[in-house]
C-alpha cells in the first residue's frame, strides 16, 4: 500500500536550501536543515562534520529548535550545499527522528521529485524507544 503523498511544505526547502547557499562552507559545513514548528516558524541548522562522526543536520535542528523553545516539529527537510538539492536523512537521524517527532514529516526526493512522508514510513518494522522503556524506575 502506498500512501498519498502529502503537499511539500515548499517554503522550508527553500529556507533550508537558502541556509545550504548562504552558510555552508568547505567542508565542515555541507548539509542545512529546516524544520516546521506547529506554531508556522521555520527553525534551520547546519551539520558539523566531523571525523569522529559529528552530527548531521537533522540532529543539529533538534538542538537548535529546542533552543529556541520549540520542543515539537512537524515537518524537517536537509538539503546539500553545492546545489545537491534534497538530501534523505542518513539511518542514525531516521531513528532519533522517530524518537522525538514520530508524527512529523520529512521531506524526501522520490523518482525526481519531492514528497513530504511520515518519518515512520522511513524506517518500516523499526525499533521504538519509548516502548522499551521500563515503568517508573521499576527493575
Amino acid at each position: 500500500m502506498n500512501p498519498q503523498p502529502h503537499p511539500v511544505d515548499e517554503e522550508l526547502v527553500e529556507a533550508a536550501a537558502h541556509v545550504a547557499r548562504t552558510r555552508c562552507r568547505g567542508d565542515d559545513h555541507t548539509m542545512a536543515a529546516a524544520g516546521r514548528a506547529p506554531d508556522g516558524r521555520i527553525v534551520t541548522a547546519v551539520n558539523a562534520y566531523h571525523f569522529t562522526g559529528g552530527p548531521c543536520a537533522e540532529l543539529v535542528l533538534i538542538g537548535a529548535a529546542a533552543a529556541q523553545g520549540v520542543y515539537d516539529l512537524r515537518t524537517i527537510v536537509a538539503v546539500g550545499d553545492r546545489d545537491r538539492g534534497i538530501v534523505p536523512p542518513c539511518g542514525r537521524c531516521r531513528q532519533v527522528l522517530l524518537d522525538y517527532f514520530p508524527g512529523a514529516e520529512v521531506i524526501v526526493n522520490r523518482d525526481g521529485r519531492p514528497l513530504a512522508v511520515p518519518v515512520p514510513d522511513l524506517l518500516p518494522d523499526s525499533y521504538v524507544w519509548a516502548d522499551h522503556q521500563l515503568d517508573g524506575g521499576q527493575d
